[in-house]
């Protein structure tokens, strides 16, 4: 997401970089590229013209004319305007009611609603630990019913089973009534879309929302579809209350002008983002967090959040002891390092939050995805335990039944190989009191970003700016 916007700002923003003083006339002709940068992101024009215009306020004046480093404060400066357009901070799910809290889930056909909605159960069920009950009043789908049965059994939360022959608002009551009667915390209800908006779909949205009461009424839409996606949410904010928005399929897009425009044009806050496929792949919106990638310098804190979320912390401790006795890091070990990477979710969208990734060449930053993992580990799972014990032995003949037996070919094998001999050597140099070096290293690096917006290193050794 962002990956055009970001590339458009770096390059403005490194032409200013070598310049001792900003004058009003330098000033317009980066602001010009901003615009440009902006434009073909997709943002609504409203918002690209209030936005620049509040950026060459705020530039022009002492603020960073005045400043020792006026190209870095130029920077901040847009940074802490994007902050402002997309709503400053968080805002998460208000769920301070009488249980059970309603959630009701409105938006197109094919914006991603129902695998929100089992998202959002998961999110509930692990992060804030809400028992969740979820429902269809998807009347016209039948598969949408049965897809949102089979996501709440794979989630392990509960689900309210829905038939096309029922009305809408009796199915959200009673699954308002089984949640009472069991408890549970919160109920997630998934509503019916449409290919575009319609009286009829906006009535009967209007009558389960009147009939359930919901303390959250998110907007789900496609991020894919820019400005009509600020469009659509402004159609559907003037029909209903809305509490928030979830921006979908973020994973795939490139511009991320939607992000950008929805809350001038809705007034209503992005909740989550949605960055992949799987169930774990929701994020809580964090303006200047986003606010950092769009500019380049990465999104550690959330990166630091996913990591200690996902890895198995016993593991890690257990190998860390086997190495820091000087056993070997062998085959086993790999994978299981590519197993909790696996379950991480979307490599991409990991990598994205990298401070300097906008400098990478694409071709390698598609390297990295999760394709090429699940086939590491599909190879090492087809080694016998003394191949993945000693990888010495795997000879040619060895490498083509490993090959064959993974569905792979000898060259993915050698990749493999040369692959582990780096990380086995990179092992080694933590023996003892090493790693705790290497770790304390990498802690000092990291705090030169100086905290969630990245300037508390600027211009000093180390800093968190990658320009």
């Amino acid at each position: 997401m962002f990956d055009n916007l970001t590339n458009r700002l770096n390059d403005t923003i490194k032409r200013l970089r070598g310049q001792a003083r900003l004058t009003e006339e330098n000033i317009d002709e980066a602001l010009r590229e901003v615009r440009r940068a902006l434009l073909e992101a997709d943002v609504a024009l409203p918002v690209v013209r209030e936005f620049i215009e509040r950026v060459k306020v705020r530039a022009v004046g002492q603020e960073v004319v005045g400043s020792l480093s006026p190209g870095q404060a130029l920077i901040k400066v847009v940074n802490d305007e994007l902050v402002a357009v997309m709503g400053q901070v968080n805002e998460g799910l208000n769920l301070r009611a009488q249980p059970p809290a309603v959630i009701l889930l409105a938006g197109l056909q094919g914006s991603g609603k129902t695998t929100t909605a089992a998202k959002l159960a998961r999110f509930l069920k692990e992060r804030e630990k809400k028992n969740a009950l979820m429902v269809s009043c998807d009347i016209y789908r039948p598969a949408a019913i049965e897809q949102l049965k089979t996501l709440a059994k794979e989630i392990g939360v509960g689900f309210r089973p829905s038939r096309p022959d029922q009305d809408p608002v009796d199915i959200a009551r009673g699954a308002i009534d089984q949640a009472r009667m069991q408890h549970l915390d919160v109920v997630i209800v998934d509503t019916a879309g449409r290919l575009h908006v319609d009286a009829e779909m906006m009535d009967e949205i209007k009558r389960i929302h009147a009939a359930v009461k919901p303390v959250e009424t998110l907007f789900v839409v496609d991020s894919m579809t820019g400005q009509d996606a600020a469009n659509t949410a402004k159609a559907f904010h003037e029909a209903l209350p809305l509490t928030g928005v979830v921006l979908t399929k973020t994973d795939g897009d490139a511009r991320g002008g939607a992000a950008l425009s929805i809350r001038h044009i809705t007034g209503a806050p992005i909740k989550f983002l949605g960055v992949g496929e799987k169930t774990t792949a929701l994020e809580p919106f964090h303006p200047d967090r986003v606010a950092s990638r769009i500019l380049g310098m990465g999104d550690v804190l959330s990166l630091v959040e996913e990591v200690h979320r996902s890895v198995d912390h016993e593991k890690a401790e257990k190998l860390a002891k086997k190495l820091q006795k000087g056993k070997g890091f062998d085959l086993e070990d790999f994978r299981e390092q590519m197993q909790q990477m696996a379950g991480m979710g979307n490599l991409q969208s990991l990598m994205e939050k990298l401070p300097g990734m906008a400098n990478v060449p694409k071709h390698v930053k598609d390297q990295v995805n999760d394709k090429e993992i699940k086939r590491t580990i599909a190879i090492i799972n087809s080694m016998t335990p003394q191949e993945r014990q000693f990888p010495k032995v795997i000879n040619g003949p060895r490498k083509k039944r490993i090959a064959a037996g993974s569905g792979t070919g000898v060259p993915e094998v050698n990749r493999l190989l040369k692959q582990f001999t780096q990380m086995q050597t990179m092992m080694k140099k933590m023996k003892g009191g090493k790693m705790k070096n290497m770790m304390r290293g990498m802690a000092g690096r990291l705090g030169g970003m100086g905290g969630p917006g990245g300037f508390g290193g600027m211009g000093g050794p180390g800093g968190g700016m990658p320009f």
